[in-house]
């Protein structure tokens, strides 16, 4: 009969496999790249300039980079996203064309948790889309992934993830530092009582991890960096309820929160988190940290079902929270919880099909302005995003009909602009970034 050996037997095969199926996708080296853009691409999806006068910028002008002519593509020009955004830079912004992204100056970045219980409700199809698009809008992004599934982790070509450098690192780092604070106000007000005693082990695991970039990475997008996850990350539901026992104190919710808040507030503009299909000691951090909650839903009975015990449970633990922690000064002032915004997306939407469209129209009455006005279409090239390990931003509209792959872009585009105008609505009432020390811990 089956056990764990045999368990254990079945990973290994499904990873030989998996790095089979990388070394096809992505490169020999089973490292993911970003392709080029084209000029077509560039002037009418990117920076939405007029072709003739891109034309004649990119040959005029000195700073401005001319690309590469690429094999059976009639003479085109593609560009690299560096190339691309070293152009939207150099652009005199006058007249018509304004290519920077728009963003309010003295704010932190802005957060956004994707969650809901459901798993396949498009959590991780929705975050990396999102972040791909904000990317080529010219922002900068972090993704954090807090499922130890890794599915956005391996998409942003990430793979071999240490576990010390996931969600689970930063939390027991934040327990170490929050531990330490305690003891050292404890003595300052001349308590003589025993120290607060932090896991056998716990430092040494990730004693070289002080500084917040050391779980930071670079993907293949030169403007989007990711905190990664792995398998082994599944250990921080575990470990989490460990060390609330070495320290009943620690606000184990609010680690990501202060984690960001240690980190540069002007490196990035939006940190999109992706979130496993529960509510543990992970979505509880995301969602803790996040101004925006985008809660994806499939178009069935059953999503709607599991995003109503998603809300329903949510709310409860946020309730318990508040309660039991309003009186630590330290994130007291941030209790009750609340978000800039809520919103719930419909994905694998079919807009002939009947049944999806009677179950947005009842989402719709349910949720009033919570419900997205764009739900993201379920079209053959979103299908094969997922088989490829791509986003549609980055799949190569010549591996296809033209017209197949605009419409997935098109239903793509339509939800990333009501998220940016959502973020828009809601990033001037961020509050300033916090002071910091030389060593980038707030002060």
């Amino acid at each position: 009969m089956p056990d764990h050996r045999s368990l254990g037997g079945a990973a290994q095969r499904s990873r030989r496999f998996q790095s089979a199926i990388r070394k096809e996708t992505f490169a020999p080296e089973e490292t993911k790249q970003l392709r080029r853009f084209s000029a077509w691409e560039a002037t009418e999806l990117i920076l939405r300039v007029n072709a003739k006068t891109f034309s004649n910028k990119i040959r005029a002008e000195n700073d401005m980079p001319d690309g590469e002519v690429e094999g059976g593509s009639s003479g085109m020009r593609w560009f690299t996203l560096e190339e691309l955004n070293q152009i939207r830079n150099n652009w005199k912004e006058r007249g018509k064309y304004k290519l920077r992204p728009s963003r309010p100056t003295g704010k932190r970045a802005l957060r956004v948790a994707v969650a809901n219980f459901k798993g396949g409700a498009g959590k991780s199809a929705t975050a990396l889309h999102f972040a791909h698009a904000a990317a080529l809008d010219g922002y900068r992004v972090l993704v954090v992934d807090f499922d130890p599934q890794a599915t956005i982790t391996h998409a942003m070509g990430l793979v071999d993830v240490p576990e010390e450098r996931t969600v689970w690192g930063v939390i027991a780092q934040d327990l170490i530092l929050e531990t330490k604070r305690m003891n050292l106000e404890r003595k300052l007000r001349g308590d003589t009582g025993p120290e607060i005693s932090l896991p056998v082990g716990i430092e040494g695991a990730i004693g070289d991890l002080e500084a917040p970039d050391g779980f930071i990475s670079q993907t293949c997008w030169p403007t989007i960096d990711a905190v990664g996850s792995c398998a082994n990350a599944a250990f921080v539901e575990f470990a989490t309820a460990e060390y609330r026992m070495a320290n009943r104190a620690w606000s184990f919710f609010a680690a990501v929160d202060r984690f960001l808040a240690r980190a540069a507030d002007d490196k990035y503009d939006f940190i999109i988190f992706d979130c496993p299909p529960a509510i543990g000691y992970q979505s509880l951090n995301a969602v803790f940290a996040a101004d925006i909650l985008y809660v994806p839903t499939g178009p069935g009975y059953w999503e709607y079902d599991s995003t109503t015990s998603f809300m329903s449970q949510l709310s409860e633990a946020l309730g318990e929270i508040a309660e039991s922690y309003a009186h630590d000064k330290k994130v007291g002032s941030q209790l009750p919880k609340n978000f800039e915004a809520v919103k719930v997306v419909l994905t694998r939407f079919e807009p002939a099909n009947e049944l999806h469209v009677a179950m947005q129209e009842a989402l719709g009455k349910v949720f009033g302005d919570w419900m997205a006005e764009h739900p993201i279409e379920l079209t053959r090239a979103v299908e094969q995003t997922g088989r490829f390990l791509r986003s549609i931003y980055e799949m190569d509209y010549r591996l296809m009909t033209r017209e197949t792959w605009k419409r997935a872009r098109r239903s793509f585009d339509a939800a990333y602009c009501e998220f940016k105008a959502t973020a828009m609505g809601v990033w001037d009432k961020l509050p300033e970034p916090r002071a910091r020390t030389t060593e980038g811990t707030a002060a």
